[in-house]
């Protein structure tokens, strides 16, 4: 049986990134055996100063929600792939690295990890411009550096100095 665990935080991009792999277990059948899936649902992160506005109890409760409405939409999608594709679902509530290290505890060293997270905004690639489009050139300036240089300052301050000692 292959075992893979799959962090997941948005159900169209882990469709889009899972979608070959599916296939292509689905397609192996009878060669590969069956196929389990393991759902992590990463949360998106909460900013620590939500605490002053909303418990703990209705954090884990948002959280718990979230993940549900998350595996509704994914669990069904994989399993239509094939009838021996069974998933179990985990909701992460600590760093995913201790989580990954008792998964693979449980589920055996040999388990293939896939992250199927959308990537952040700030990490995004931009998309490459059509190839029909002209070169832009671009012009790269060097921004003055805002430092003072020390002799400069020294002098500076050493004729205000002696302004105010006339």
């Amino acid at each position: 049986m292959n075992k893979i665990i799959v962090y997941v935080d948005d159900a169209t991009h882990a469709q889009h990134i899972l979608g070959p792999v599916s296939a292509r277990q689905a397609g192996d059948g009878g060669a590969a055996g069956s196929t389990h899936w393991i759902l992590v649902a990463c949360a998106p992160r909460m900013t620590h100063r939500i605490s002053k506005w909303v418990s703990h109890s209705a954090r884990e409760n948002w959280r718990a929600k979230w993940a549900d409405k998350l595996f509704a939409q994914v669990v069904p999608w994989l399993r239509a792939g094939s009838s021996q594709h069974t998933v179990s679902t985990v909701l992460a509530k600590g760093p995913l690295p201790e989580l990954l290290t008792q998964l693979l505890a449980e589920h055996g060293t040999g388990t293939q990890v896939m992250d199927a997270r959308r990537p952040k905004q700030e990490a995004a690639v931009p998309v490459a411009a059509p190839a029909a489009a002209a070169p832009v050139s671009v012009i790269v300036t060097k921004k003055p550096s805002r430092n003072w240089s020390l002799p400069g300052s020294l002098a500076s301050i050493a004729a205000m100095l002696f302004l105010v000692a006339e």
